[in-house]
């Protein structure tokens, strides 16, 4: 993803995918704005394995992802464990949703492992942002959707791995 298009391109088609599956499947309208997130963050993650070294994060306002997975489910009441699950298979269809423009765009067809759920906000060892879109809705709930590309080492220390 890193190379393979413009980040004019890259953005558009991570604009695109964020804002037709949040949409879709959620029934929420986001917008690009500038609004920093709240305190009370979910970070989802993926990592792609086969066509592009890239990964992906959503950061949102947990509140944001609540009412997104009760719309969703059709429930006024979301458990922890029902946001977990939300929040993966969403950002599943919108990983595929993007591989999907991406091979349209390069002819190179991507696989991306499985989500990973954070409490807070996370930030992959190894990897610096490339681009980042900000959104909120209408009730000033925000997300960030996060392109990161394999961090330059020109110190030469390289990276850790997370111990959990």
């Amino acid at each position: 993803m890193n190379t393979a298009m413009t980040r004019e391109e890259l953005e558009r088609v991570l604009d695109k995918a964020l804002q037709d599956v949040t949409e879709r499947t959620a029934g929420v309208r986001l917008r690009q704005g500038d609004q920093p997130l709240g305190e009370d963050l979910c970070t989802v993650h993926i990592t792609f394995d086969k066509g592009f070294s890239t990964s992906l994060t959503l950061c949102a306002d947990t509140a944001l992802l609540i009412r997104m997975a009760g719309n969703s489910f059709h429930e006024d009441t979301v458990t922890p464990e029902d946001l977990e699950e939300f929040s993966k298979e969403y950002f599943n269809v919108l990983c595929g949703k993007v591989a999907g423009a991406m091979f349209q765009a390069t002819q190179v067809s991507a696989h991306f492992g499985p989500p990973a759920f954070y409490h807070g906000r996370y930030e992959p060892e190894g990897r610096e942002a490339q681009l980042v879109l900000t959104y909120c809705d209408e009730h000033s709930e925000g997300a960030q959707l996060i392109h990161h590309v394999a961090q330059s080492n020109e110190g030469g220390t390289g990276g850790r791995e997370n111990a959990e």
